[in-house]
């Protein structure tokens, strides 16, 4: 079992990964199928550069792998379980969003 210590380390980094809107696009595009950096750069429409850096992050952070093939490099999900986790997360947050229970929620920024 997972200490709390850790509980938290493994959310944060979650919420690393999570925190840039490409990296966010890059996983999403990952949840449906693997990739080759070239392709993900074109489909997202920035530079290699920026795309290997933001890979290297997701790489450090435990949600993507590095498969070899051939003399190219694919990239994954490293866990199918993140393809769903990333589905409920993002339904979520809709949810909590279309439930605005709160009468102040518009003046007060919250909820």
């Amino acid at each position: 079992m997972l200490t709390l210590a850790a509980d938290i380390e493994v959310l944060a980094r979650f919420g690393r990964a999570l925190a840039d809107p490409i990296r966010c696009r890059i996983l999403l595009v990952l949840r449906e199928a693997p990739a080759h950096p070239a392709d993900l750069a074109d489909s997202l429409g920035i530079s290699r550069t920026r795309l290997l850096n933001h890979l290297a992050c997701l790489r450090d952070c435990g949600l993507v792998v590095a498969v070899p093939v051939g003399r190219r490099t694919r990239y994954e999900l490293a866990d199918e379980r993140l393809g769903h986790a990333l589905d409920d997360l993002r339904t979520a947050v809709m949810a909590v969003e279309a439930d605005k229970t709160c009468v102040d929620a518009d003046e007060k920024g919250c909820c």
